[in-house]
Parts: C-alpha cells; structure tokens; sequence
C-alpha cells in the first residue's frame, strides 16, 4: 500500500514540473525574427532568447533530444546568430513564445 502512495506523489510531481500547451494562443500565431542574445539546450525544453525590433522575447523551443533528431544543433543556437521563429505566444507572459519552427542560416527546422 505505501509503494502505491508513493508512486502517486511521484507521478503527480512530475505531472506538474511539466507545464501544458494550453497557455500559449494557437489561434494568434506569430512569426519573429531577430538575433540570439543567449541559448540554452536544456531539458524539459530548449530556449532562445531572441532580440527583436521592439523587444526582447523567450522562446521555448523543444525538448534537446528532439531538436538533435531533426537537425537542430547547439552550436546553431550561437549567441549573434539570426534566426526566424513561428510560434504561439504565452497568454499570460507577453514575451514568451512557443515556437513550431526555427529557421537559422536557411535551415529550417520542425519542432513538434
């Protein structure tokens, strides 16, 4: 009986470490293009943070193992670099976007 319990609490942490997709506005997609100010390709997902012409957003990217599968390199992810993303920004966080695709030097990727 202990075990169970404990399996459910475990289960549960882990359900909410991770966060869901309905916080981000499918119906409002955006396509941003900008430079790298600083990268990260980290689990649960990878990030940019990508300087545009008004602002500076955070975008959430997938996690490191998919974005290697597909082609998508750390070393693409380089400070300076350009790079287009659409994607879908977080309802409560205006600077937040979770991207479908990347494109850097012409090399586009699919993220989900």
């Amino acid at each position: 009986m202990k075990w169970i319990a404990m399996l459910t609490l475990l289960l549960a942490a882990q359900a909410s470490a991770h966060h869901g997709w309905s916080e981000y506005d499918a119906q409002q997609p955006l396509n941003l293009s900008g430079t790298i100010e600083e990268s990260g390709y980290v689990h649960p997902h990878g990030f940019v943070r990508l300087k545009t012409e008004g602002k500076t957003w955070l975008v959430v990217l997938a996690p490191p193992s998919r974005m290697e599968n597909r082609g998508l390199a750390p070393t693409m992810l380089v400070k300076g670099a350009r790079a287009t993303v659409h994607g879908y920004p977080n309802r409560g966080k205006p600077e937040e976007l979770r991207a479908e695709r990347i494109t850097i030097e012409n090399k586009t990727t699919e993220l989900r």
